[in-house]
């Protein structure tokens, strides 16, 4: 079972990072991004025999309290089999 976890910065918090690459993307001529917000993803690659309901409470408790700063920082995942 493998969780796939996406940490972006929260809509409220400006993103610099984004805005140099949504800039350089209209320079080379993909004027047609509007707005560029970048992040992290990690894979999770979880033992066998968890549950779906415990591998997502793992999965929830990893990304909140060591994958994320929960001031700046907010996450999705989805859990494949």
């Amino acid at each position: 079972m493998k969780a796939h976890v996406y940490v972006t910065l929260k809509t409220s918090v400006l993103d610099p990072q984004g805005q140099t690459i949504q800039n350089a993307l209209h320079k080379i001529g993909f004027t047609d991004v509007a707005s560029v917000r970048q992040g992290k993803y990690f894979v999770l690659s979880l033992t066998d025999g968890l549950t779906a309901e415990a591998a997502s409470a793992h999965v929830e408790n990893v990304a909140r309290d060591v994958l994320t700063n929960p001031v700046i920082e907010e996450f999705t995942y989805r859990i494949e089999e």
